[in-house]
């Protein structure tokens, strides 16, 4: 019997190890990678990947290099070009790569050693770019490796150079091209190599043109000349043949442009341009807004190159933010102000964002986040006392924006309070109000809940209900008003947070009508002032917090009886004064004397009259809530002036129909 290590060893050797190809391995098997074959092998190291996302990057990677001519302040025009032929170009009017012999490589100029090797260029030292989107000498060399072919062509000192590439390689040193004399800069031209991208890589026209857009909105200073062939253009699309993209108000005008037809929370953005406190750091420029509806972003960008990912810049401006309007709260006296995070600052906000810097730091080659630990405290600084500025300026505007952001509080609070719940258990999650008498049905089809007032009547309905389709939930008085309360009160009310639980559709934003667990919310109360009071101040909450809810038919009034008219084996219930003059008149009409008896609220009423006269499918009846389209506007001034926190608007209505009041129940 052969020993542990024997079978051990016979086992491996009759089995390869998982991926093995040779068992021989030696320095013959070590590749060295030279030039840009590198790039050509893992392209995706370098752009991301080889979609179409990817090949636009080399765009914006030519593109980038016109601008740091142009930001550097050696250039005032950029040229972009989309061919048919799928060659895209980008000419500048810049100083022009040098052409001249490299001192390390004698035998080529700087031209060709920029495009043939990886991390050559003149950024390394702030003596060429005081700052630069182009960090690691790559970005061309990357463009030159993976495109099928591309030409470069420079005019600098009066001559006009010329130097074509195949999938990265020479096809002859530079050509002099002969004398030119009302031109400068670089021209490159190139197209991506399908063996790279698929046969069907192709740039869109409309996709091009937005990014040159958006880097003439980084920089006020340039003018791009756009220009495509017709054939390219989608027809029907916001896309030109030809186009001056120049904006003076740099971000302000992208901003402007954005936002058209949207109402914002503060009638003017919060723009600027400021250099950091000390000039060597860099500068920054910034374009904020608070609109009302649609979707929020914040565009960040660091040295004009996109970073969809933020990083510190965006942290530094977002906390800039709200420690200005936290500290203008607490100048006004508002102490909620003290709870704001970013998020309930800046989350509703539409923004762009610029800074330059010396020697920033971004999270790979593709340069999607700024990780320089400095711009974070440069950046917020810097836009704070900016911030702090414009918030005194306008205090009027500046509680507008307080209040916007309160609101956000609210809703991150009540967010956070659903979400909590969510995680509990299943059945801590269906767990229901102590109060709420729930019926048997498991469905909502058929079934209603009763909103009562006070567990005298809640024991009443509870006896009279159909317990299969009827709940009852017993409230304790009078509820918030809503309309008048502060959101930390409404959120802290317990009543009002088990009505939400037992209808379990949420409130507010949150409210999603498919998750009522009911199809009718009756609001049943006594059939007198109190009574309709609480159901004022029910139905108010609900217009307020559920408005969907009233619209989709879902709520309605019960309609107890005030009155018991009984005269011998006969009765009849009243639900008003009005009522009951009206079957004093036609029911008994000269059937002697008739017993009149006052309910004195829901409670007294035994369960089976109950039964009878107001929950009763068959008998009852039930008053629908409704607003009539034309009344919308004319309901919420009349629930704002009754009900708000003015008492003032009431006092005047009251004043203006104390005249048409009789018969008042006091």
């Amino acid at each position: 019997m052969a020993s542990t290590p024997d079978l051990f060893h016979a086992a491996a050797a009759a089995k390869p190890p998982r991926g093995a190809v040779s068992a021989d391995y030696s320095a013959k098997d070590i590749e060295v990678l030279e030039g840009l074959e590198p790039v050509r092998r893992r392209p995706a190291m370098y752009i991301g990947g080889t979609d179409a996302g990817a090949m636009h990057h080399l765009f914006a990677e030519v593109l980038d290099n016109a601008m740091d001519e142009a930001v550097a302040g050696h250039a005032t025009r950029i040229e972009v070009k989309l061919a048919a032929d799928g060659t895209i170009s980008v000419r500048d009017n810049g100083r022009g790569i040098p052409v001249d012999k490299h001192p390390k490589f004698k035998n080529r100029t700087a031209l060709e050693v920029i495009l043939t090797t990886l991390h050559a260029g003149g950024k390394f030292s702030d003596k060429i770019y005081h700052t630069a989107s182009g960090l690691h000498g790559v970005g061309l060399s990357v463009v030159n490796a993976l495109s099928r072919s591309l030409t470069v062509e420079v005019a600098r000192d009066g001559e006009l150079w010329r130097q074509s590439y195949a999938r990265g390689a020479p096809l002859g040193p530079p050509v002099l091209d002969g004398a030119v004399h009302n031109r400068r800069g670089t021209r490159v031209t190139f197209l991506p190599d399908a063996e790279i991208f698929g046969a069907d890589a192709a740039f869109d026209a409309g996709r091009v043109y937005r990014m040159a857009r958006s880097k003439a909105y980084l920089f006020r200073g340039v003018e791009i000349r756009w220009s495509c062939d017709p054939e390219l253009i989608e027809p029907g699309g916001d896309t030109p043949e030809t186009d001056t993209l120049h904006f003076p108000g740099g971000l302000a005008d992208f901003l402007n442009s954005a936002l058209a037809g949207r109402d914002c929370a503060t009638p003017t953005p919060f723009v600027g341009h400021a250099g950091f406190p000390n000039s060597d750091d860099g500068e920054m420029e910034w374009a904020v807004a608070w609109p009302l509806s649609g979707e929020s972003f914040l565009n960040s960008y660091c040295n004009t190159v996109p970073t969809p990912l933020g990083g510190s810049h965006e942290s530094g401006f977002r906390g800039a933010l709200v420690k200005s309007l936290k500290a203008y709260g607490e100048l006004v006296g508002n102490k909620h102000s003290a709870q704001l995070t970013a998020e309930d600052v800046a989350g509703s906000a539409c923004g762009m964002l610029s800074v330059f810097l010396r020697d920033p730091q971004f999270q790979g080659q593709t340069k999607e986040k700024l990780v320089t630990a400095a711009a974070s405290r440069l950046v917020e600084t810097t836009a704070k006392d900016h911030f702090d500025h414009w918030l005194s300026a306008d205090p009027e505007t500046a509680d507008a924006l307080l209040a916007l952001a309160l609101d956000r509080l609210d809703d991150r609070r009540r967010r956070k309070r659903e979400s909590e719940a969510a995680r509990k258990t299943p059945t801590r999650r269906l767990r229901l109000p102590g109060k709420l008498s729930d019926c048997s049905r498991a469905g909502a089809d058929g079934t209603e809940i009763f909103i009562v007032e006070g567990d005298s009547a809640g024991g009443s309905a509870k006896q009279a209900r159909l317990r299969e389709t009827q709940a009852v939930l017993p409230l304790r008085g009078k509820i918030l008003n809503v309309a008048s309360a502060s959101a930390d009160k409404l959120h802290e009310n317990q009543e009002l947070n088990d009505l939400i639980l037992a209808l379990g559709c949420g409130a507010g934003e949150r409210y999603n009508g498919e998750r009522l667990r009911y199809e009718r919310i009756i609001i049943m109360t006594d059939a007198d002032v109190d009574g309709a009071h609480i159901a004022a101040l029910l139905m108010t909450y609900f217009y307020r917090e559920m408005p969907a809810l009233i619209a989709d038919g879902r709520l309605y009034l019960a309609a107890p009886p005030l009155y018991r008219l009984t005269q011998g084996a006969v009765s009849a219930y009243a639900r008003d004064d009005a009522h009951r003059d009206e079957l004093l008149k036609s029911h008994f009409k000269g059937k002697g004397k008739v017993e009149i008896s006052r309910f004195k609220g829901l409670g007294e009423m035994p369960a089976a009259q109950l039964k009878a006269t107001t929950m009763d499918p068959a008998k009852r009846t039930l008053l629908r809530v409704t607003i009539a389209e034309q009344d919308r506007e004319q309901t919420a001034e009349r629930v704002e002036s009754l009900m708000g926190r003015k008492p003032g608007l009431r006092f005047a209505f009251i004043q203006e129909n104390a005249a048409f009041a009789a018969d008042l129940d006091v």
